[in-house]
């Protein structure tokens, strides 16, 4: 293969990777509401009802359930919020109820609750619910974009005419790669006492090649970005002892322009570093023999 030059290579990364799905999956947020839907029609009985305390434990006492909700209110994915008043530690179960309703009707008050419901619900609680949810969602993207680049490479993988399972395999360890095909990988693995795990491993038909996948996607900068490249690179130069195994690195983003030192040592050691526009234009079909 010609040489690259890491400048021109550089210029090549893009500075978005983002689907359809990233900013908001209206599907999780739809899904997520409907959980409640039955508990936030019963708190919406409250909605600018006058004695609300009162009303809440005859609510809780006749439908002990509707407190399942409570969480989405305060934008919490978990079913136990703890509270810290001075010398007080609460941990509020709304599975099921832990403490006296007093101190429920207490957590109404002060977490702004029962002024949300009196006071300031304009319309259904069940659309302030996906309001809600939409926002917590809108808090995955991080998870998401961490996923997108390796989704980007399983769909060029796949373009290449390799099999999920057959003849590429996602999320497999390296003693797994071992026992799957009796490779030696003790100098990647320290002996046996790195537990890694990469995201594809691609084994064509009938060769004796295996290749071992890292991809990533870095939007901004930052320490990690250095510690990847330098991880990566450790890699590629181990990997280079076992006969028939290569490492494979697919990576991105406009992070790395602010962060293209170590980059570069990586880019000028390792054979087989690679891009979004790399791939574009067909990388997998040349390197994967």
């Amino acid at each position: 293969m010609e040489k690259r030059n890491f400048e021109e290579w550089l210029e090549t990364f893009t500075d978005n990777i983002n689907n359809w799905n990233y900013y908001v999956n209206y599907q999780t947020a739809y899904r997520n509401t409907a959980t409640v839907k039955r508990q936030l029609a019963l708190l919406n009985t409250l909605k600018g009802v006058d004695n609300i305390a009162d009303e809440f434990k005859d609510l809780v006492k006749e439908y002990p359930d509707c407190i399942n909700a409570i969480p989405l209110l305060l934008a919490v994915r978990d079913n136990v919020i703890a509270i810290t008043d001075n010398d007080r530690r609460l941990d509020f179960n709304f599975k099921a109820m832990n403490y006296d309703v007093d101190l429920y009707v207490e957590f109404m008050e002060k977490t702004g609750i029962f002024d949300l419901l009196q006071n300031r619900v304009l319309g259904d609680l069940l659309d302030v619910g996906l309001g809600i949810n939409v926002g917590l969602d809108s808090n995955a993207r991080k998870n998401r974009g961490g996923h997108q680049m390796e989704d980007l490479v399983e769909f060029f993988i796949q373009e290449a005419g390799f099999k999920k399972d057959k003849t590429y395999f996602k999320e497999m360890y390296l003693h797994e790669v071992e026992q799957k095909w009796g490779y030696d990988l003790s100098a990647i693995s320290a002996d046996g006492v790195a537990k890694k795990r990469f995201d594809y491993v691609v084994k064509p038909a009938g060769s004796p090649e295996v290749y071992i996948c890292e991809c990533n996607c870095y939007s901004s900068g930052g320490s990690k970005l250095n510690e990847t490249a330098r991880s990566f690179k450790a890699i590629s130069l181990e990997a280079k002892a076992v006969d028939h195994v290569h490492f494979v690195w697919f990576t991105d983003g406009a992070g790395w322009k602010s962060a293209k030192g170590n980059l570069k040592e990586a880019f000028l050691v390792q054979d087989d570093l690679y891009n979004i526009a790399d791939l574009r234009n067909g990388i997998i079909k040349k390197c994967f023999i």
